[in-house]
This record gives C-alpha cells, sequence and structure tokens, in this order.
C-alpha cells in the first residue's frame, strides 16, 4: 500500500509508462488516419480547406500526421518531430472544427493533444528506437 501512495517513481517505470503511452496514442490515432488514407477521394470532397490551401492537400497532411506520424510514435522514430504534426492537427480541430469546445462530445482532441504534448516534452522514453539509434 505504502507503494501505491509513493510519489517516487524508478526509471523503468518512465520507460514502461512512455511506452504505453506511445502505443496507445499511436494506435488510436493510426486508426483514424488509416480510414482518411483508404478512403481518401470520398473524404478530399468533403473535407476542411485549411487556410486556404485546398480540400485535397489538407487532408494529404491530416493523413501524414494521423497514419504516419502515429506509426513513428509506435516505433518511437523520431518521437518529439512526430508529435508536431499531430499537436497541429489536434488544434486545427479543437479550434477549428469544434470551435474551441473541449467538453462532453468535443473531448477526444483534446485528450490526444494533451498526450502528444507529453511526448513532445518527455521524449519517446529507453524502450524505443529512438534510444537505440541514440538520439
Amino acid at each position: 500500500m505504502k507503494k501505491l501512495l509513493s510519489a517516487k517513481y524508478s526509471a523503468g517505470a518512465v520507460n514502461a509508462a512512455m511506452l504505453i503511452v506511445r502505443l496507445a496514442l499511436g494506435i488510436l490515432m493510426m486508426d483514424h488516419g488509416y480510414d482518411k488514407l483508404i478512403h481518401f477521394s470520398e473524404y478530399s470532397h468533403q473535407f476542411i480547406n485549411f487556410l486556404g490551401m485546398g480540400k485535397t492537400l489538407s487532408l494529404a497532411l491530416v493523413v501524414f500526421a494521423e497514419f504516419f506520424c502515429s506509426l513513428f510514435l509506435i516505433l518511437g522514430l523520431f518521437t518529439r518531430l512526430a508529435t508536431i504534426p499531430l499537436i497541429i492537427t489536434m488544434c486545427v480541430v479543437i479550434f477549428s472544427i469544434n470551435n474551441g469546445k473541449v467538453f462532453m462530445q468535443h473531448e477526444s482532441p483534446a485528450l490526444y493533444l494533451t498526450g502528444f504534448l507529453v511526448l513532445l516534452i518527455i521524449g519517446p522514453g529507453r524502450i524505443s528506437v529512438d534510444s537505440m539509434i541514440g538520439k
């Protein structure tokens, strides 16, 4: 019981937690990106035209972020760089699509954003490709 109430932590516990966070966020977000990737032509007609870049380019950037950057997160490769497009995507969802709403039905993007910010700040942990190649 004392261990559960303790504020102490081990490096192994932090590394395991970072692996869990990376895998959970990466797998869950990758599902969103995969759907957009395989139905690209269907989504491109109805997608948001962010900053006047065009619907197709906006969708391509979201697919890159949600699918490919999520794959990098799962692997723990270029983790901090991979979180940047994901953070931007979640900010667009929160502020442009959901009009700044983060409660009730709109909480998922805020939760993803929080997790991606944690990964950006803390990094991938030792159980990652980044750690193996010495980044």
